[in-house]
């Protein structure tokens, strides 16, 4: 019998993240969509650095920033009474960082495919910038959004280098199922982690074939 702890801290920070990362995506993903600066260039890079850096290499720099011998990790420690690193809150802020392109990408494309004349038709009516956003835009890119949502929770489901990384192996803190199925195999007991690893392979598939289903049927009825 496995230990469902490391799986119910696994939902729960792939819930907190996404839940995060949809409130931060949508505005970030509309003003890389609608705007025009050269310092845009320099945020799309930095959005998209996380698929293409190690886990390990962001972890890394995130177990220095928020370490209690350094500056910003004393700071929070000390003015606060926050220690990021080794923390369920720690593993927050790495798993937004870490998955935030796979907010933003999904709908900052579809912002870009909503036609330019709805925006305007939206302003010529009179809505300002957040109506339209909200009323307008958002309602066009429900495919979007959902697959921004299940791609976000499923990359968190599957973390395993960053969370190691700033977060260890703390039982009931930290111990993700990512991190319980390397547990499981270095202790030799295969048969657990591959009940891990099933479970997490499952809810993965499930997820995705879920989103694609239901993309599938509303393209058909917008094509209606």
């Amino acid at each position: 019998m496995i230990d469902l702890e490391p799986l119910w801290l696994t939902l729960q920070l792939a819930v907190v993240t996404t839940a995060i990362l949809f409130f931060i995506g949508i505005p970030l993903a509309n003003w890389l969509a609608y705007k025009k600066t050269k310092v845009k260039a320099i945020v799309e890079v930095l959005v998209s650095m996380p698929l293409v850096l190690p886990p390990s290499v962001i972890g890394f720099y995130l177990l220095l920033a928020f370490s209690p011998s350094q500056s910003f990790g004393k700071f929070l420690e000390t003015h606060f009474d926050i220690r990021l690193v080794f923390s369920f809150p720690g593993l927050v802020i790495a798993s937004v960082i870490y998955s935030l392109p796979f907010m933003v990408h999904p709908i900052q494309s579809g912002f870009a495919a909503v036609p330019e004349s709805l925006r305007e038709a939206a302003y010529s009516l009179g809505k300002t910038k957040w109506q339209t956003l909200i009323r307008v835009l958002l309602p066009n890119i429900k495919s979007s959004l959902l697959s921004a949502i299940v791609l976000t929770f499923a990359h968190t489901i599957g973390e395993f280098g960053v969370v190691l990384m700033i977060g260890g192996n703390i039982p009931g803190e930290t111990k993700v199922a990512s991190i319980a199925i390397f547990d499981e195999v270095e202790s030799m007991n295969y048969a657990s982690a591959g009940t891990y690893a099933f479970i997490l392979f499952a809810t993965s598939f499930i997820i995705l074939l879920s989103v694609y289903l239901i993309n599938h049927r509303l393209d058909r009825i917008k094509s209606i």
